[in-house]
């Protein structure tokens, strides 16, 4: 089964062409993180690769190498940032996956012992309260 064809109209690719605003956290050469705007719990990013790649299935390996890389880097700072006691990182390939946009990104969420996550792809969040809250994971970056 071959996957469909990379769609340049998703939302990180206008992201990544500065085509929509986003509370941007880190970038190196290959990958962008971001605030997810409809976070499962505080502080959860997104880390994507600025080559197109629609999941885990077909992103070239050097790719998601640099992707994985970046989910460390976001995880420690997430940890600090927010004084969390743990992370959860998840990817979500296809439909049937759980896949909304279909750009690889890897989500990066702070965990809280006894606070469940948030629905996935619930509420939209508060752009003040993710502007404060990208303002201490950039913090806890420097």
């Amino acid at each position: 089964m071959t996957s469909p064809a990379y769609d340049d109209s998703n939302v990180f690719a206008k992201i990544l062409r500065g085509e929509l605003p986003s509370h941007k956290l880190y970038e190196d050469g290959k990958t962008l993180v971001i605030m997810d705007i409809m976070p499962r719990g505080d502080g959860h990013v997104l880390v994507i690769p600025k080559a197109p790649s629609r999941n885990i299935l077909d992103i070239a390996e050097d790719d998601l190498f640099a992707v994985m890389a970046t989910v460390k880097k976001m995880a420690q700072a997430v940890m600090k940032a927010f004084s969390a006691d743990g992370t959860t990182i998840q990817q979500f390939s296809e439909s049937a996956g759980g896949q909304v946009v279909f750009h690889t990104h890897v989500h990066v969420i702070p965990r809280f012992e006894g606070v469940a996550l948030r629905p996935h792809t619930s509420a939209m969040a508060d752009q003040a309260v993710l502007a404060e809250q990208a303002e201490k994971i950039r913090a806890a970056l420097a």
